[in-house]
């Protein structure tokens, strides 16, 4: 249940579900003329982000599936899909600035910042990875992607978040995409902060949310 009373009009409404909906588009799907496509690895929220869109049915398949920093290396992993039908594609391209049919995205997220916790939470389970660092008794949060306009702009929500989240700089990963981190030290008040208020908006998916905090709490334990 979402802590608004009332769900969106329309996708394109500034509101919690919507700006989490847009962030995991933007992090694992694509707009279309055909329409809108977000995929993700938890059922909990491929269900959320179809009741979201208003889309009827998820579809799932078992891919193999790269590692983000080292593509030499896979992992069986489930896949939800949810596809939305219609112009929303169209128009969320030319709202949202979101790339469309080959054309490069501007990423004009500014009408969904008012729930920037919710957009940043939509992007890092979209296009984040979380890890233990074992040697370093630390966890890792980064995002990956392969338009590095995308991670600058999430660089700039970053910087205007209400939390203290420090990162490095831009860098390549392997396969030619993108990739950069939030600073060790920052992620667990980053994470802390990502998550508060979840139970009471829906907007998350609870195999992420649960590594993350097991993987501080683990790190606060060492």
């Amino acid at each position: 249940m979402s802590e608004h009373a009332t769900a969106p009009k329309t996708l394109l409404d500034a509101h919690p579900e919507t700006a989490y909906f847009w962030g995991r588009v933007a992090g694992d799907g694509e707009v279309t003329t055909g329409g809108v496509t977000v995929r993700t690895s938890d059922e909990t929220a491929a269900d959320r982000l179809a009741a979201i869109a208003g889309a009827d049915a998820v579809d799932h398949e078992t891919v193999d599936r790269e590692y983000a920093h080292d593509t030499s290396i896979t992992r069986n992993e489930d896949r939800y899909t949810v596809q939305l039908h219609g112009p929303v594609g169209d128009r969320a391209a030319a709202a949202l600035g979101l790339p469309f049919e080959g054309d490069p995205g501007g990423y004009r997220l500014d009408t969904l910042t008012t729930h920037d916790r919710q957009l940043l939470r939509g992007l890092l389970e979209g296009c984040g990875t979380v890890c233990f660092k074992s040697s370093a008794g630390a966890v890792g949060v980064s995002f990956v992607h392969d338009d590095r306009a995308l991670l600058e702009r999430i660089q700039g929500l970053l910087d205007e978040a209400d939390v203290d989240a420090p990162y490095g700089d831009i860098d390549e990963t392997s396969s030619g995409g993108f990739w950069f981190g939030i600073d060790d030290g920052a992620v667990p008040a980053f994470g802390e902060w990502l998550y508060d208020g979840s139970d009471d908006d829906g907007c998350f998916a609870p195999s992420r949310r649960r590594k993350l905090r097991r993987s501080i709490e683990q790190a606060e334990a060492d």
